[in-house]
């Protein structure tokens, strides 16, 4: 799906597959053990930009993800950064993030991010207990994590942001306020705590129909999401959207783009892209997306234009995931009514329940609605 030059897209996801291991919650587009596609994939990536950009198009934020981006050797993560520097050139005082994995991540690796102009970093920490970080199949430990952001200061990355899951099978909420404390002794400046999924597919979806792996008590992962939501605040790391927590200045502006339903690229193996009226997918497998993309064919698996209607649907969906909720004038303005039409009895019954706040100017979650946000939110999305 070419992008038109009368959309002005200023966002830009970049997919890396490429893995150590594919954990066994992963519900991403990965690929484990096969470095020997990482130069097609670079070819591709290369072609596929050229394809859909035609010319250099400035973005205001750019986020590569993956997979594990720093898995990549370093010349591999030259010539990425390269292209990237070419076709998506940072406008002044754009956010650049890359997620990194503790384990393998260098002072070299660094360096050379750096040097591109990466200035936010995303670390897949998850947890600070070996026995929890086993559980997941990371393959770093608690002593990699306080070593690679130590590097990082060094480096002069200000900018540190660090994911962690909740919800583990075995971890109780001891180990999850002993993950929230080490955190914070870290001093990140954003704060991501994510609830863990069994995803159908996965490894952990197939152990825990066998039995192998318990979900977590429902009361436990609310208590654990609520620790986060009293001590994170209290740590000066604000909550600005249901799994997010940053310091005044870091919340993370790409991931804005999505919340706010605005346009954004996608370029990569299972990669989204939106222009504000049309979203693609590409294909999610990797050795798939790259034989069509370097045959000169769309690495797109799918693409659905949005009416009217459901995209004034996922703008609420997607608003409501912000704590700072829903301008309803800019919401009126933008799809011709207000957010209440939608679904007029659910919205009342929200409000009454103490789910939803409600005022002239906006809409937003109260605290005990962001326990219950998916019930909220699939009301705004059916008709």
């Amino acid at each position: 799906m070419p992008v038109g030059p009368d959309v002005i897209t200023r966002a830009a996801y970049v997919h890396v597959p490429f893995c150590v291991h594919r954990c066994g919650y992963c519900d991403f587009t990965v690929v484990a053990g096969r470095n020997d596609l990482m130069h097609a994939y670079l070819d591709a990536i290369e072609c596929e930009l050229r394809r859909e950009l035609k010319s250099p198009r400035p973005v205001s934020t750019l986020f590569i993800g993956g997979g594990t981006p720093t898995y990549l050797p370093v010349p591999a993560l030259e010539r990425l950064l390269s292209l990237l520097q070419a076709w998506l050139p940072l406008e002044v005082g754009a956010e650049f993030s890359v997620e990194a994995n503790p384990a393998g991540f260098d002072r070299s690796r660094m360096d050379v991010l750096q040097q591109f102009g990466v200035n936010r970093i995303s670390l897949g920490v998850q947890a600070f207990q070996q026995e929890t970080l086993q559980v997941l199949e990371r393959d770093h430990s608690p002593q990699d994590v306080a070593r690679v952001v130590d590097q990082l200061r060094q480096a002069g990355f200000a900018n540190a942001a660090i994911d962690l899951i909740y919800g583990v099978p075995g971890q109780s909420l001891e180990d999850w306020n002993a993950s929230l404390a080490a955190t914070l002794a870290l001093n990140p400046q954003h704060v991501s705590t994510y609830g863990l999924t069994f995803e159908k597919g996965t490894t952990f979806w197939g152990r825990l129909n066998k039995g192998d792996l318990k979900r977590a008590d429902e009361e436990l992962e609310r208590e654990m999401y609520s620790q986060g939501m009293q001590q994170l605040p209290a740590a000066g790391l604000n909550q600005y959207e249901l799994s997010n927590f940053a310091r005044p200045g870091f919340e993370c502006r790409h991931n804005q783009t999505y919340w706010r339903a605005e346009p954004y690229f996608g370029f990569g193996p299972g990669a989204a892209g939106f222009d504000g009226r049309q979203r693609h997918l590409n294909h999610r497998s990797v050795t798939t997306w790259i034989r069509r993309v370097l045959n000169g064919e769309s690495g797109i698996m799918e693409s659905e234009t949005l009416d009217a209607d459901l995209a004034a649907r996922e703008a609420v969906m997607l608003g409501l995931r912000q704590v700072q909720g829903i301008d309803r004038s800019h919401y009126q303005s933008r799809f011709g009514r207000d957010v209440r039409e939608l679904s007029p009895i659910a919205f009342d019954q929200f409000v009454a329940t103490g789910w939803l706040e409600a005022t002239d100017q906006s809409i937003r979650l109260t605290r005990e609605g962001r326990f219950v946000a998916d019930t909220v939110m699939s009301e705004f999305l059916v008709p």
